[in-house]
């Protein structure tokens, strides 16, 4: 059995969305501020959880990677190229676009559920998707690289009233930021 977790960068105040300023927001940007340290290589420590689970994506955050790894090199991008990726998508997406991806069918909620039974489900950014899989509350766990930054602007994390209890496994340093696990008990 596996677990499925959220892996996000997050600022100070919460805000994750535009973190490389793709998207031209006038709050984005905020990730890339510090450097490429803290967002090269495993720095959410998935480990083998990454070798052996599958990664699940919104389409939008998928399109933006299979323009980003499938051009880079060395050990980490090559694991990012090599483990399986699925797509939330009603739209369909060119799954030969980046190696190993292809879309799902259905229900992102019950795949999901349905797939931690065998494997872990790591999902990257796709905060709709993220939000879809917190308000059906079956997010086991959130790993957050936190950067010393105030956007004040942005999309955060929660939804506005959305509410849960966690307990923190894990806070170190990480490079500019600070990495944390947010682990639900249940």
């Amino acid at each position: 059995m596996g677990d499925i977790i959220v892996i996000q960068f997050a600022t100070l105040d919460g805000v994750v969305s535009d973190p490389d300023g793709r998207w031209g927001t006038g709050h984005g940007g905020w990730a890339f501020r510090h450097g490429p340290g803290p967002v090269s290589g495993d720095k959410f420590r998935l480990g083998a959880r990454m070798e052996q689970g599958v990664q699940l994506y919104g389409r939008r955050t998928w399109e933006h990677f299979a323009q980003l790894w499938p051009e880079r090199e060395g050990s980490f991008a090559a694991q990012m190229n090599a483990v399986p990726k699925r797509v939330a998508t009603t739209t369909g997406i060119d799954a030969a676009a980046w190696s190993n991806s292809a879309s799902i069918d259905g229900d992102p909620v019950a795949w999901a559920a349905d797939e931690r039974t065998r494997r872990d489900v790591v999902v990257i950014g796709s905060l709709s998707l993220v939000r879809t899989l917190a308000a059906a509350d079956v997010v086991d766990e959130y790993r957050l690289i936190t950067f010393p930054t105030i956007a004040g602007a942005g999309e955060r994390l929660f939804a506005p009233g959305a509410r849960a209890d966690f307990r923190f496994s894990v806070v170190e340093p990480v490079e500019a930021g600070a990495f944390t696990v947010l682990r639900r008990d249940r």
